[in-house]
Order: structure tokens, then sequence, then C-alpha cells
């Protein structure tokens, strides 16, 4: 048995197994559930014995994905169990972040005289961000317009909307009182007054760190690039012998912070699996069966925005190769895929475009940057969902107020590319702010999970995209490195 041969087998597995499939659910012919799941746990093991073989983190990645299909849908009560394996390795992710992006940035900048380049490549990265998202936000409008998917929505009654943490620290303190014996009067939760939506001068304020240490704990990505500017910027006026230390200093912790990040991917494939079978195990089939409209008008806008705006920015504005570039993103994607956070993924998507091309003091500030202003996937489901809310309760909008309510929609999701299922509250805060009811977000709510997995997605293509377009635009990406692009050497290798 080698590579070739297991691959080949469980192409074979595959193609027998889904027709087993098929055949039960026309009701053809009818075969025993045992016998399924028994067939479908024995294509797995060949996808195992594949990755043996072929020995690549990305594989293991995409074969866990797949146990975590099957034991959410065989096990959903058992896989609930798993959740902890998917968040010690969003912490251990997390760990990364801030040193990481400090140490890049500072040499970046640092050890480069240019320092007119640094406020030339943020006006460029603003702009393309700004381009790009207003497309996203078209597409959204035009495909929910076309679907109709909110008309005769039917709303599943099991389901609650998610508090925001103003709620449920007044919930914790009411339980708190109940348990002291203090009796609480009935709906004092619901009149206590919530968190306000922010507003467009708190997310100016939010861009500049009030304290570090502080912007480190909360994970707040933009404070944290606009401090290691400024500071790698200081590092640069310092004379020679003043700056030498503090770069070499930051080089170490920048290699120091890869070498981790490889180490810790070595973990992936136990969250990743863990988080797809908590997913799967949770939402169970039965909710897809009136949402799947909603769902498939997501996924198809999506991949229209990929293939109508990002292929071609690739194609002849970035001027890439494109099938090397989605060697470069794909073990990222991946991993935002199934943890639906951007910020799981950020390590490798540095690391993987520096490899791909992009310079260092480039990538180390744009992705991070298009973290808060480049959220593509985001923009075109928020104006996806803002309209389909509309069409739930039957109201009708001209193009002109959809417009306006996404390019509102726009500005206030800033920042939650890093938090899975953020966008929701700020879907809930705009129903608040436009008069929308919140019940068809109830629905929204039930397959949010798998909304937010291919939003995610879109977001990390869209930013690791946009550092080879500024690349590009400042004539300093790598085109033979670009070609040379080793996806072995990329990726961890295990064996």
């Amino acid at each position: 048995m080698n590579k070739r041969k297991a691959g080949l087998l469980s192409l074979l597995l595959f193609t027998i197994i889904a027709a087993l499939h098929l055949i039960h659910l026309e009701e053809w012919a009818s075969f025993p559930e045992q016998l399924l799941m028994t067939s479908r746990w024995i294509f797995i093991a060949s996808l195992v014995l594949f990755a043996l073989y072929k020995k690549s983190l990305t594989t293991w990645i995409l074969v866990a994905m797949a146990i975590g299909v099957e034991i959410g849908l065989d096990f959903p009560a058992f896989s609930q169990n798993l959740s902890f394996l998917s968040k010690i390795f969003l912490r251990l992710v997390k760990t990364i972040v801030a040193p990481l992006l400090f140490a890049t940035l500072v040499v970046g900048i640092a050890s480069h005289s240019n320092l007119k380049q640094v406020g030339r490549i943020g006006w460029k990265s603003l702009l393309y961000f700004e381009i790009v998202t207003t497309l996203a936000l078209l597409i959204g409008i035009v495909f929910i317009n076309i679907t109709k998917a909110g008309v005769g929505i039917k709303v599943p009654t099991t389901l609650e909307l998610p508090k925001s943490s103003e709620k449920l620290f007044q919930s914790k303190v009411i339980s708190i009182l109940d348990s002291s014996g203090v009796k609480a009067p009935a709906g004092l939760l619901e009149r206590l007054p919530d968190t306000p939506p922010k507003g467009w001068q708190d997310h100016i304020i939010d861009i500049f760190p009030e304290n570090i240490i502080k912007s480190v704990y909360e994970g707040n990505v933009l404070p944290i690039v606009l401090f290691s500017v400024i500071f790698g910027i200081a590092v640069a006026l310092l004379n020679e012998k003043k700056k030498r230390p503090m770069i070499e200093f930051a080089e170490s912790l920048a290699e120091t912070m890869f070498k981790f990040t490889n180490i810790i991917m070595y973990f992936a494939p136990f969250g990743v699996g863990a988080a797809i079978a908590v997913t799967v195990g949770h939402l169970g089939i039965d909710i897809l069966k009136n949402l799947a409209l909603l769902l498939i008008t997501l996924y198809m806008a999506l991949i229209a925005f990929i293939l109508l705006v990002l292929l071609p920015i690739a194609l002849w504005v970035a001027k890439i190769p494109v099938r090397k570039f989605i060697q470069a993103i794909r073990e990222p994607v991946s991993i935002a895929f199934a943890t639906t956070s951007s910020d799981s993924a950020l390590p490798k998507a540095l690391e993987n475009m520096e490899k791909f091309g992009v310079p260092r003091k480039i990538v180390s500030f744009v992705i991070p940057t298009g973290y808060t202003f480049n959220l593509d996937g985001t923009t075109l489901y928020l104006s996806l969902a803002s309209v389909f809310v509309a069409q739930a309760a039957g109201m009708h909008l001209s193009f002109g107020e959809q417009l306006f309510i996404g390019l509102s929609l726009m500005l206030t999701s800033k920042g939650v590319a890093a938090v899975p299922r953020a966008s929701l509250v700020i879907l809930i805060a705009t129903a608040h702010t436009f008069g929308f009811p919140l019940w068809p977000i109830m629905a929204i709510y039930g397959i949010d999970e798998l909304m937010d997995m291919a939003r995610t997605s879109v977001n990390v293509i869209g930013n690791t995209l946009a550092s080879c377009v500024v690349a590009r635009w400042e004539g300093e990406f790598d085109d033979k490195k670009a070609l040379a692009f080793n996806e072995k050497e990329a990726d961890a290798v295990i064996g």
C-alpha cells in the first residue's frame, strides 16, 4: 500500500457508500441504519490510512473534520463533551497573536529606513478594503433579493437569541439575589437597560490602545497593531547602537513565535475535529429543512463573490499564481472554517503569506488590519441577513434603504471577525435601530454556526489576498517565492 493506492481506495469507498445512502434516501431500497453508519466509519478509516501515508497536517485537519461530522451525527450527546478540545486550541492560538504581531511589525518597520512607506501601505490597504467590502455588500443584497429566502419563513420556537454581555451580567446578579433569598421582581431582566450600541466615535476611540496589556488580554487586534507600528517607528528613529539590540530581540521573538505556531498546529486536528463535532451534534439535520434556502443563498453569494471579485483581483491586480495561492491558504482557511474564528487562522496565515512572497512588513500590517476593516464574508452576510429579516417580517425596503442599512452594518461590524458569532449580536443591535422585529433572527440563529463557517473562511481568503495586492502595488511582491511555494515545507509534516 502507498499514498496513491490509499487515495484510490478512499475514493472507491466514498463512491460505493454515497450510492448506498442515495438509494436509501430515495427509498429505492432500504438498508439498516447500523449498516449505513458502519459503512461511513469504514470510509473514515480509509481516510485515516490515506493521511498516514500523506503525512501532512492539512490532510489530518480535513480528516479530523470528517471524523467530527460523523461523531456529531452518530453520537450527538457525546459530541457536546468535546467542546473543551476546541476551546483549548483557540486559547493556545490566541496566546500567539499579540507577541507575533508585535515582533513582525517592529522588525518590518524598524529594519527599514523608509518610514513614509508605512503611511503609504496604510492608506492603500484602507482604500482596497473599502472597495472590496462595498462589492461584498452589493452582492449580498442582490442575492437575497433574487432568492427571497425570508418570504414565508417558519420560525423554530425552541431557539433563544443570544444575550449581550451586559444582559448576561444582569442575569448573574439576579441569580445571586435569588440564591440569597432576595426575591427579584418578575420580568426585572427585561426592564433593565442594555448596553447601547457603539457609535462611530467609539469605533475610532477603540483603535487607540488605552493599555496595551488590556488590549492583549481582551484580544483586540487593532490597538495591538497601532501600538506595534508606533513602537516600530520609534525604534527606527534610534541610532544604530541602540536600535540593533531591539531589532535582534524582535527578530528572535518573531522566529520563536513561528516555531510556537508550528508546535500548536499539531493540536489543530483535535481542536478542529471537536469544533465540527459540537456544531453538527448541536444542530442536527432538522433545523436545515425550513432554512435551507437562506443557507444556500449565503453560500451561493459567497462563491459568487470569490469568483466575480476575488479571483479577478488575484489574476489581474495582484497577478499571483492562483494554484500556489490556494495551497498557501488551504490550512488557515480550513482552521477558520471549523473554528468559526479568524483569530485561529491568523498565525498560520501570516507565516504562509510570507513564504508565498509577501514581505513581512506588509503581511504583518495588512492581514491584522484587515481583520477590522476587510470583513468581506461578514459584510456580505450582514447585508443579506438584514434584508432576510425584513422579508420575513413582510417589510418592503427599497434598494436605497437596503444599501443604507448595509453600509451602516459595514461600519458597526468592524472588529468582530475574531469572535465566533459576534456578527449575530451586531444584527440584533441593527434590528433595534431600524425597527425590525427580532423573531426572524431566531431563525438565523438556528443555522448561524453553519453560516459563520463560510463567512469566516471568506474573511481569511480576502485578507490574505489583500496582502498580496498591497505588496504588488508597492512593487515588493516576490514572484519567485510565490512560484516556488512548497506546500509540504509550509505545512507541518507529521512523521
